[in-house]
């Protein structure tokens, strides 16, 4: 497999010209190393799409329990999929993140991490979950951004609602928001919501027969999930699902 795609190849070249490293010039080797940890990270990145198949073939029901009519669900892929750094020390804003979510805050001094670590076995269907430490902030906020695929506004109409789901381990009870975003034309209606929690359990509902979308105009979505003042504190989002269907007619 490895010869198919000439790997084994390059790796023989690499391994022949590494007998005498004192033959080649400097700018030989910086050339070979800086290839070297360029096909070690797409190797890496690759490893980690694998294991994460894997895993998710071995727990096979994927743990959303969808209402009636359901038609359309996702889980994000920090949760899904296996992050490339597993965690940031001293986050920016904005700070882009492996998967599609982006992290923001209003701090101007802050000393915060991120991590991704396997979700605990009584998590149904996650396998990874985002651990957020906040040491000393003077921020406010800090959100994650999550942009949505393009199949979440096929067919989407005001008949719908659009449901989040997290479960979360706060470990003060900071209160956490979501907000939905729906660009339609030049205008985006901005739904925000509470999620109200059970436990570590919470969700948040959106009901859009009360925005003001057009239909016929629908261009991109995204949902921001808005942690509200965290401060010495640790919050670990082990799952997130977004899920919508059309309201019951009454």
């Amino acid at each position: 497999m490895f010869g198919g795609f000439g790997l084994g190849q390059t790796l023989k070249r690499w391994q022949r010209a590494l007998k005498s490293p004192s033959t080649l010039s400097s700018g030989d080797l910086r050339r070979m190393s800086g290839d070297m940890t360029g096909m070690r990270d797409r190797l890496d990145n690759m490893a980690a799409k694998a294991r994460s198949e894997l895993q998710a073939r071995t727990i096979g029901d994927d743990g959303i329990d969808r209402p009636d009519q359901c038609d359309w669900s996702v889980r994000p892929a920090p949760w899904t999929s296996e992050m490339r750094p597993r965690g940031v020390v001293g986050l920016n804003s904005p700070q882009p993140l492996p998967g599609g979510i982006t992290l923001f805050h209003d701090a101007t001094y802050a000393e915060m991490s991120l991590r991704q670590e396997r979700a605990p076995t009584s998590v149904r269907g996650a396998q990874f979950g985002l651990v957020l430490e906040v040491y000393r902030s003077d921020g406010s906020f800090v959100s994650f951004v999550q942009d949505l695929p393009a199949e979440a506004l096929v067919g989407l109409t005001r008949n719908h609602f659009v449901s989040v789901r997290i479960t979360a381990d706060r470990e003060q009870p900071v209160e956490i928001y979501a907000r939905l975003n729906i660009q339609h034309g030049p205008n985006v209606e901005q739904l925000v919501r509470q999620v109200e929690f059970d436990g570590e359990t919470g969700q948040a509902e959106f009901d859009l027969a009360y925005s003001k979308i057009n239909e016929k105009r629908l261009e991109k979505a995204w949902l921001d999930l808005i942690v509200e003042g965290p401060k010495m504190t640790r919050v670990a989002l082990w799952d997130m699902v977004m899920l919508r269907a059309p309201r019951a007619d009454f």
